[in-house]
Parts: C-alpha cells; sequence; structure tokens
C-alpha cells in the first residue's frame, strides 16, 4: 500500500510505509541473554523489546507484564489455539510465546523489535520471517555454564539437570544463526550486538 505524503506544482510525492525490522535474540538458558537484553534497551530505547508470556512461576524481582506475562497453562494454550502468538515452544516443562498482535504492528509502524526467545521459538520465527537478524549467544564454555546456572539459585535442581540437558542441543545449533556471540567478557558481548543491529 503506498501513501500520499504530498502534492506540488503538480507534483505527488508518494512513499511506502516504513517497515522496521525483527531481530531474535537467542542461546541456552544461562548464558546471559537477559542481561544483554537489558543493557541494549538501556542503551537504545527506540528498540522495541517484545514481552513473552510463560508458564514458568515468578522468580523473586520479576514484575508481571515487564519481564513476562505469566500466565495458566490453560490460557496459554487457548492463545495457541487462537493463534495469538508468533512462536511457542515448551522448555524446561514450561510454555513459552511471543504475543503476535504487538509485535506486527510495531514492525509495521517502523520500529525495530527485538525477540529474547527459545531456541524452537527462534526457528519458527526465523521460518516465517526469513528477513529477520538472528543472534546466537554461546557460553565460554559448558562448564561456565553450569557455573552461572547454578550460581543465579533461581531454579530446582531438577530444572537446573533439565536446562544444561538442552543446553548441549541448542549449542549445536548456532551455525543456523546469522551470529553467533560468545557471552564471556559482558560488554565485548554487548558491543557485538550494538554493531550487528546499527551498522
Amino acid at each position: 500500500m503506498m501513501q500520499v505524503l504530498s502534492t506540488k506544482n503538480g507534483a505527488t510525492t508518494i512513499k511506502e510505509p516504513s517497515v522496521g525490522r525483527l531481530i531474535i535474540l537467542t542461546g541456552p538458558s544461562g548464558v546471559g541473554k537477559g542481561t544483554l537484553m537489558r543493557s541494549l534497551l538501556q542503551r537504545h530505547p527506540e528498540l522495541y523489546y517484545s514481552i513473552s508470556v510463560t508458564t514458568r512461576p515468578q522468580r523473586p524481582g520479576e514484575i508481571d507484564g515487564k519481564d513476562y506475562y505469566f500466565i495458566s497453562r490453560s490460557k496459554f494454550e487457548q492463545m495457541v489455539d487462537r493463534g495469538e502468538l508468533l512462536e511457542w515452544a515448551e522448555f524446561a516443562g514450561n510454555y513459552y510465546g511471543t504475543p503476535r498482535e504487538a509485535v506486527l504492528k510495531q514492525i509495521s509502524s517502523g520500529r525495530t523489535v527485538v525477540l529474547e526467545i527459545e531456541l524452537k521459538g527462534a526457528r519458527q520465527i526465523r521460518a516465517s520471517y526469513p528477513c529477520a537478524i538472528s543472534i546466537f549467544i554461546l557460553p565460554p564454555s559448558l562448564n561456565e555454564l553450569e557455573r552461572r546456572i547454578r550460581n543465579r539459585a533461581q531454579d530446582s535442581m531438577e530444572a537446573i539437570t533439565r536446562r544444561l540437558r538442552c543446553a548441549g542441543e541448542e549449542i549445536n545449533a548456532a551455525h543456523e544463526f546469522d551470529l553467533q556471540i560468545v557471552n564471556d567478557d559482558f560488554e565485548t558481548a554487548l558491543n557485538s550486538i550494538e554493531a550487528a543491529l546499527f551498522t
């Protein structure tokens, strides 16, 4: 659809509506995606961060509607049935998904939308939105990843075991993404993400 901007001296200036970009940030649990995302948004408030819905329990300090939308499994399944999610996946026994309407609205208005999502969801987005820029965050090593997950003390032993079991499979998928960034030095990793988005 074309938009008429102005008519002057018989000449009509037309322009296509601006279309934004979609950025996917993924990687294994505990790799530091959330911390990188928060710092990226602080530096670049013009970015639109899509808040995911999840069925996992709310952790201490998390705010509903800011960190995630925390909902029941039955409500999540209703959203899936109604086609209200751009992508969704089950991870470590809980559902995670991206509300469709808000993301598409922001992209159509010309904004850059950033998704911080799990591997399965990232694959869904890449399949349905191939022009998205996809970034995979890697840990320096599996041992370091395990240390980070245990040190944050937010998960049960069972959940930690599940997350570590998934991590190997997820890391093997890193080559599927446009850019792989090792989160060894935080500032270096953040600068690498900025370079991918703004240069």
